[in-house]
């Protein structure tokens, strides 16, 4: 029955200290900031971390929720700052050989279409970790997301029409370092 309910009726649910609705928010919502989370930090961990904090804050902030965005814009809010959070404070870490070798030694078994597929992808994810984090943020939450401009505004904190440029300029650089996959 609360998988039918709307998210504003959920988080009124929630507001009022119901923690099966938040339960179903979470379970409806979470596996989408994870992802975004995940792409924009390129780490499972770090992922994880900022999705559970995002959550911990929904949570213990759904009073100040108004409203004045749909309940899923306002959670990749809470994400995204907390992706940035992350971002500005985490420091790169070496790889060391023995985990490179047993890498390579898992991917020895793949077929070359799964091969394939798996290189275009790790391109991407490499392509998309070079652009700045709001062009980034951008294009998740548009293309892998499906937030429309307003809501990326709102989540994001700027102008539907800073979005459009940022859009623009991050698909031509997504478009030029892919460039040999086309």
């Amino acid at each position: 029955m609360d998988q039918q309910r709307s998210d504003a009726a959920l988080a009124r649910a929630a507001r009022l200290g119901d923690t099966d609705a938040f339960a179903v928010i979470v379970d409806r919502h979470g596996p989408g900031m994870r992802r975004y989370a995940r792409f924009i930090l390129g780490d499972d961990d770090d992922a994880s971390d900022a999705t559970q904090e995002a959550l911990v804050s929904a949570w213990r902030s759904l009073d100040g929720f108004r409203g004045e965005s749909t309940l899923r814009t306002w959670l990749f809010t809470l994400v995204s700052r907390r992706a940035a959070d992350l971002q500005r404070t985490r420091k790169p870490t070496p790889l060391e050989d023995e985990a490179l070798e047993r890498h390579i030694e898992s991917v020895s078994d793949v077929t070359l279409g799964g091969a394939m597929e798996s290189q275009l992808l790790g391109a991407l994810r490499a392509a998309l970790q070079e652009l700045p984090i709001r062009q980034r943020s951008c294009w998740l939450l548009r293309e892998v997301e499906g937030l429309s401009y307003d809501e990326i505004a709102t989540a994001l904190s700027i102008t539907p029409t800073s979005v459009r440029g940022l859009l623009h300029r991050s698909r031509e650089a997504l478009a030029r370092r892919m460039e040999a996959w086309r």
